[in-house]
């Protein structure tokens, strides 16, 4: 992709070390010092001195390479000479989780700094987060559904937005939120500075870019996709309904301190993570069908080390930041490339060191070698010896035709027990007329109505109309 990467002119002091040599405020230096940041990593070397002179910046940007400070810095940097109370930047992100980590972020960056943030989602209450509009929080870090229910309310206004930012921009085109993205674009000024970060760069992307950014400068828009180099690859080749007890088999082992492990779905999630409890091991899972307070509390859990294994889907676990996570385990391949890069990110971040494990079932040998083609890499092979791969093996779950025709025989029992009930009189009556009640308005379906002028005393905010 042909796009400009200007030389850079802004207030860079080459004297200086670590930080200090992009010459930002001392407020927020020390907030950096004390978040126990030393040196910028790659990614915060190129986009820093660019989002600083105001251009916008198009990068590439894997999970794990401190890419949300390559953007906050430079928002807060810019916005300490601005007047409090109107929000200038807005942060746009596929999941709840991540745009609560980037408040958190935020948060502890600007600690000594007058600036303030909120995190804009789904699955809470929209109360608090209005009261952030009317105050004029100087940065909103939201997902796209729920910015959009506020939008439709007039205390929601973001017309001095200055900075925008789209980060993991490539999963929120995969989550269908473009038509979002671009109804949210109507709200907010034409000028302004945009900057894009993505872990991969699909057409889809590229496109997007061309639409929203103005000459911007481009960071690793060429580089292959491809994991940290902190993370030790293992694939371990068995039977698909021998996989749990491997994971079983491993976890017992004592080499794995604490480990995400992938599902393709929020069912295998809620069944592995059953299986997982059964045979001792303390786990919890985080997906799109679970509450936000369930969510909060399993993620919490996982942080504290309370529980040690979390079972996630590919879309909840967007914006897990934990520290020093041992293992990500692919209990089940994913299907495209990008969705092995975004999984394996969640280990080896900041330049640490972990292991990515993959069990892979006989039907799955196909996604992993085109896997293995896109990285450019064939991963390695493993048996795990003194486990039974022969053992008859316990089901994980019920196959979905099983299942549905156990619900069939239900049903059918249902009606033949209705059909054999005894008549208790064969006598007849004769009902008052009655007129048939109209069906109740959407005021009446919510339980009290809006006015022009948002929701009224008493009544209460509608829930997101997204999972996010």
């Amino acid at each position: 992709m042909a796009l400009p990467s200007d030389k850079i002119e802004t207030r860079i002091d080459p004297t200086a070390d670590g930080f200090a040599s992009f010459a930002l405020h001392p407020d927020l230096l020390r907030g950096l010092a004390e978040m126990g940041f030393t040196r910028p990593t790659p990614i915060q070397k190129d986009a820093i001195p660019p989002a600083l002179a105001g251009r916008d910046v198009l990068a590439c940007a894997m999970t794990g390479s401190g890419k949300t400070a390559a953007f906050v810095l430079p928002i807060l940097q810019q916005l300490l000479s601005k007047r409090r109370g109107k929000t200038r930047a807005l942060i746009l992100t596929p999941t709840r989780e991540l745009a609560a980590q980037i408040a958190e972020h935020l948060e502890a960056l600007a600690i000594h700094t007058p600036l303030s943030g909120a995190a804009i989602f789904g699955g809470v209450g929209m109360g608090p987060q209005e009261h952030a509009f009317r105050r004029g929080v100087d940065v909103i870090a939201a997902t796209p559904g729920r910015l959009l229910d506020h939008f439709q309310y007039p205390y929601a206004k973001l017309a001095g937005v200055e900075i925008l930012v789209l980060d993991e921009a490539d999963r929120m085109l995969d989550m269908g939120f473009l038509p979002d993205i671009r109804r949210i674009l109507a709200h907010l000024p034409v000028e302004r500075q945009t900057m894009m970060f993505s872990a991969t760069l699909p057409a889809e992307i590229v496109g997007l870019s061309r639409e929203m950014l103005k000459n911007p400068i481009a960071i690793n828009v060429d580089r292959r996709s491809t994991p940290a180099t902190g993370i030790t690859h293992a694939v371990y080749p068995v039977r698909k309904e021998l996989k749990s007890s491997l994971l079983v088999e491993l976890l017992r082992r004592g080499s794995i301190d604490s480990a995400l492990v992938f599902t393709r779905t929020k069912h295998r999630a809620n069944r592995l993570n059953e299986f997982l409890r059964r045979h001792g091991i303390e786990s919890e899972r985080i997906h799109g069908n679970r509450s936000q307070n369930q969510r909060t509390e399993a993620l919490d859990g996982f942080k504290s080390g309370r529980f040690p294994i979390l079972v996630a889907t590919d879309i909840a676990a967007r914006g897990i930041d934990v520290e020093a996570i041992s293992h990500v385990v692919n209990f089940d391949v994913p299907e495209l490339a990008d969705s092995y890069i975004h999984r394996v990110g969640r280990t080896a971040r900041a330049s640490a060191t972990g292991q990515a494990i993959t069990l892979v079932a006989p039907d799955e040998e196909g996604d992993l070698r085109a896997i293995e083609k896109s990285l450019g890499m064939r991963l390695p092979r493993v048996t795990l010896e003194g486990f039974n791969y022969t053992a008859p093996a316990e089901k994980l779950e019920i196959p979905i035709a099983e299942r549905l025709a156990v619900v069939r025989a239900q049903r059918a029992k249902g009606k033949t027990r209705v059909a054999r009930k005894p008549v208790a009189s064969t006598k007849t009556e004769t009902l008052p007329k009655t007129t048939t009640p109209s069906a109740p308005s959407r005021s009446d379906r919510s339980g009290g109505g809006y006015g022009r002028r948002g929701p009224t005393k008493g009544t209460r905010h509608r829930s997101s109309r997204r999972r996010s």
